[in-house]
């Protein structure tokens, strides 16, 4: 029997009967007991990712610093999209703005008088001495005195276009011819007088010359384009007046000329030069001297025109023109448009003034055309 104070045996480590169970993990509970494992919870469930479905977003990797110049790292795709799309809304808009100015312009019917050439075209120009449009002062043309009434032809050209060329005659406003549509010969300003029509049918008879369109400038228009262009510069050999139109140039060489003084130059009929004897002589060539100075003039704007690059100086000239235009009622906007391309970088040539003689009869003093003569220069033409 074994005292129950006596110490129990101790099994030794040896002793097979001894088994070591480890501890829990999550440490013993209270009272003394283990606590049972705590199971692993059982793998999440995921849908298998479909074709449509986003891959799972990540956090983009830093971007290095682009070390590139600047021209290469402009999108030059975008500048040229935008350059395109700036140069079509600028054509489009030039175009809308010219055809808004060439429906203002005034019309003349005469197109049952026009014919076609048989080559180039033919384009009878007028200078008129209308007042219509000068009605207070600061216009062009505008005097205290009293004007004639009605209108006068004050230059009569035909500019001849072909083949990247252009040929400028000059037809004396005193010529004695037949006169269309009567039985009568004045001079040819007269038949200016009865009607568009009838200035276009003269010169196509008594002259042989088909003209494909018809085009008229009064004093407004000649200033406003001028002006428009800055002023244009002509070459003065002596100092020059014209006490009726209003010329007065006090130096020799190229003086600039704005609107109303260029005006003044084109109308003189009484062009006067202060020589080397300190005397003023009038011009003894009278209308034919100033044909010429007409054609210097026309040479000149035409000139100032090829050589404006400038779209603004150009919008400006067209619009100072077209107040005091007026064209035929064949022309289109497209007619209008072959005649500033056909002008483009070119300056009319002038041709040889028509040989004439001067007369005086009941019309008081007039020209005489030498026809033979006129044959050469006419066909140019023709």
């Amino acid at each position: 029997m074994t005292d129950r104070f006596s110490e129990p045996e101790r099994s030794s480590a040896a002793d097979p009967r001894r088994v070591f169970i480890p501890a829990p993990s999550g440490g013993a509970r209270s009272g003394g007991t283990s606590a049972p494992p705590r199971p692993a919870p059982p793998p999440r469930r995921t849908r298998p990712r479909g074709p449509g479905d986003l891959p799972p977003r990540t956090a983009p990797p830093p971007r290095p610093p682009d070390d590139r110049p600047w021209f290469r790292r402009v999108r030059w795709k975008r500048v040229l999209v935008g350059v395109a799309i700036l140069l079509v809304v600028a054509v489009l808009g030039s175009f809308l703005y010219a055809r808004s100015i060439f429906n203002r312009i005034e019309r003349v019917e005469v197109s049952e008088s026009l014919t076609s050439s048989s080559h180039g075209t033919n384009y009878l120009i007028v200078g008129s001495d209308s007042r219509a449009n000068v009605t207070e002062e600061g216009d062009a043309g505008f005097t205290t005195a009293d004007a004639p009434s009605g209108q006068r032809s004050d230059t009569i050209m035909v500019l001849h276009l072909e083949g990247g060329k252009a040929q400028m005659l000059s037809i004396p406003r005193d010529l004695y011819v037949p006169i269309a549509g009567t039985d009568g010969t004045q001079k040819i300003n007269a038949a200016y007088n009865g009607g568009p029509t009838r200035l276009v049918d003269t010169v196509t008879q008594y002259f042989d010359i088909p003209i494909d369109r018809y085009m008229e400038v009064d004093f407004v228009s000649f200033a406003g384009l001028v002006d428009a262009l800055g002023g244009i510069t002509i070459n003065f050999p002596y100092p020059a007046q014209d006490t009726e139109s209003g010329l007065y140039i006090t130096a020799a060489g190229p003086q600039e000329l704005d609107g109303d003084m260029a005006l003044a130059y084109v109308r003189s009929r009484h062009y006067q030069e202060l020589k080397e004897d300190g005397e003023w002589h009038e011009d003894p060539t009278a209308d034919l001297g100033r044909i010429q100075r007409q054609q210097a003039f026309l040479t000149t704007v035409f000139g100032k025109l090829s050589d404006t690059k400038s779209p603004f100086t150009l919008a400006r000239a067209a619009d100072g023109i077209s107040k005091g235009l007026r064209i035929d009622d064949k022309m289109s906007f497209t007619d209008a448009l072959r005649l500033g391309w056909g002008m483009r970088g070119i300056v009319p040539e002038p041709l040889d003034p028509l040989p004439v003689d001067n007369a005086r009869n009941e019309s008081g003093a007039v020209l005489i055309l030498r026809e033979d003569e006129a044959q050469p220069i006419l066909d140019k033409v023709r």
